[in-house]
């Protein structure tokens, strides 16, 4: 045979032999179509199985809580008491003395206050004693110009700045007591607004903290603002309403003012028009005036548009 034509023949065999792999190829390739998550996963263990680690810009997805979902819903659409925030003395007066509490009206009333109610304000609205205060401090008082027994817890009702029913407490002078809970009750039945009302304590007997948050209140052991001289506040014979609507304004020997709170100064000018002012044609005015007391917007040396005050025998 030449070796030509051998050399043919055997390129030729090679040729069907590459033929035949890629047949063979194409037949593997078919068969596999029918190839199984669970087949991949018999012959790749290390690669089916492994753990992915978490991305390091992916946050896991937070649990919803639908605990709260009624109760939302409910202030959405206007419950009977939308302020649901438990009230301090209310907690710890609790029904200790119903037996003496003086009611005027549901969710209107007063009593005197608990052991428990006098512990929480000693050394905060009320001072702390020799009598009633396990400190040596220096600090104690010896006595002060009112007792204990001399105080009422007063509960109430207003309506808050969002227009919903809310609940409210003071302590005062058991003089007082029956005056304000009968005011209350009148500014309530007239729909008259109170951001909130709360005690003092709330705020570590901070005055200033009180009116800045626009809170109501009235007995805190204090003197009046730069002086020595007990406030009627100290003597729960004192109210302030809305405060940072209605500061409290001092004038300086060159004629300027000081507003308290410093933040209310908008609010100083009472020619002005805005929400919340008292004035001698609010309701709140008139109405603790048919009960005697007076207005700190009448005082000459000062303006105290938030303060009434009464005095008694």
């Amino acid at each position: 045979m030449n070796p030509i034509d051998r050399n043919k023949i055997w390129k030729m065999v090679g040729i069907l032999a590459l033929i035949t792999v890629v047949a063979g190829g194409l037949l593997r390739v078919s068969q596999h179509s029918s190839y199984t998550l669970g087949d991949y996963a018999a012959d790749n263990p290390s690669l089916a199985y492994q753990t992915a680690e978490p991305s390091p810009t992916t946050e896991p997805t937070p649990a919803v809580d639908n605990s709260n979902a009624n109760a939302t819903e409910n202030l959405q659409e206007g419950s009977s008491m939308a302020e649901t925030t438990v009230l301090t003395g209310y907690s710890l007066n609790g029904e200790l003395l119903t037996d003496q509490r003086t009611t005027l009206s549901d969710g209107f009333y007063y009593e005197p206050l608990s052991e428990k109610l006098q512990r929480y304000i000693t050394g905060v609205s009320y001072p702390a004693t020799v009598d009633n205060s396990d400190s040596s401090s220096e600090t104690l008082l010896k006595s002060v110009e009112i007792s204990y027994d001399d105080l009422r817890y007063v509960h109430i009702r207003h309506y808050n700045f969002e227009g919903n029913p809310a609940e409210g407490e003071l302590i005062c002078n058991k003089a007082i007591a029956q005056d304000l809970t009968e005011i209350f009750y009148e500014l309530y039945c007239n729909e008259y607004q109170l951001e909130k009302v709360l005690l003092i304590d709330e705020y570590d007997g901070d005055d200033l903290a009180s009116m800045e948050d626009n809170n109501t209140s009235c007995f805190n052991y204090r003197p009046v603002e730069g002086t020595s001289s007990l406030s009627k506040h100290a003597l729960g014979l004192a109210i302030d309403i809305n405060p940072f609507y209605n500061p409290y304004i001092t004038y300086n020997k060159d004629g300027s003012e000081k507003v308290s709170p410093a933040n209310a100064s908008a609010y100083a000018d009472r020619t002005s028009s805005f929400p919340y002012k008292i004035d001698e044609n609010d309701l709140c005015y008139q109405l603790f005036k048919e009960h005697g007391f007076t207005w700190g917007g009448h005082w000459n040396s000062c303006k105290d548009y938030q303060h009434f005050q009464k005095v008694v025998e």
